[in-house]
């Protein structure tokens, strides 16, 4: 599959795809081998009704939708949580699906304006809400985060956070503050959660992750001293780990695992 995003749909008529949202779950097809997203009709006969329209772009020459629907919908049509479509909508449809939540929750709480609260319209050549009152614009959110594998040696520290729901390990990660750079915010997280310092870091990659509206920017660094304290409030508890030892780690849906994959791969040549 191929996306093309795009902010002005075609004025001809072509057929539609849907992602409609209810809460954090998507309304998707059930078929007897697949999952497959609404189109139109589908939508119209089970009486699907839609606020929040967006229009994405293109997936593979269809033009795409977004909207928030209010009802769970009708059989046929059900509801599944984002998370858990991991896998069963293919990986650039499951991408799309990414950014269509981020785009209609957007649109959704920026119909006042934060500033006067006057009513806000769509700029027609961005992706934007505009206040003609006071003149303040609204782009779609992003909450930058880092992620960062430690490493000593032939180990890597891993951590179990808190709010995790399996007893699973992962990179240590954190939102970047007003006035930090990235760097910035690596050494104060790792600081702040399990208590060492670290140097020599290197930018591995970066991950949209629309829980609800992050950007996650992958780092590995190196441990440069201290023992590990966790802070027991986000972090409960944090250990060095070698490759053949490794507890449950998060699955390949996150860029955490990729982090991991890729240390793997450099310690077991």
């Amino acid at each position: 599959m191929t996306f093309v995003p795009g902010l002005t749909p075609p004025a001809t008529e072509s057929r539609r795809v849907w992602f409609v949202f209810h809460g954090n779950s998507l309304v998707v097809r059930p078929e007897p081998d697949a999952i497959s997203l609404p189109r139109d009709d589908q939508l119209t006969a089970a009486g699907v009704a839609l606020s929040s329209v967006e229009y994405l772009g293109q997936l593979d020459g269809e033009q795409v939708f977004a909207a928030i629907t209010d009802a769970a919908p009708p059989a046929p049509l059900s509801l599944r949580d984002l998370r858990g479509l991991y896998g069963a909508l293919g990986d650039e449809a499951y991408a799309v699906a990414g950014r269509a939540t981020q785009i209609v929750q957007w649109a959704a709480t920026h119909r006042f304006c934060g500033r006067c609260g006057s009513p806000t319209r769509r700029v027609p050549t961005e992706r934007a809400m505009h206040c003609d009152a006071c003149g303040l614009s609204f782009f779609p959110r992003l909450a930058p985060a880092i992620m960062v594998l430690v490493r000593r040696g032939d180990e890597a520290l891993l951590a179990h956070g808190a709010r995790f729901p399996l007893p699973m390990y992962s990179a240590l990660a954190g939102f970047v503050e007003a006035g930090e750079s990235l760097e910035e915010t690596l050494a104060r997280e790792v600081r702040e959660e399990v208590g060492i310092e670290v140097r020599n870091l290197r930018y591995f990659g970066s991950q949209p992750w629309p829980y609800p509206n992050s950007l996650m920017i992958c780092f590995f660094a190196d441990w440069a001293g201290g023992e590990i304290v966790v802070d027991g409030d986000e972090i409960v508890d944090a250990k060095w780990f070698s490759a053949d030892e490794l507890p449950l780690i998060p699955p390949r849906l996150s860029i955490s695992r990729q982090l991991i994959d890729a240390w793997l791969a450099e310690v077991r040549k």
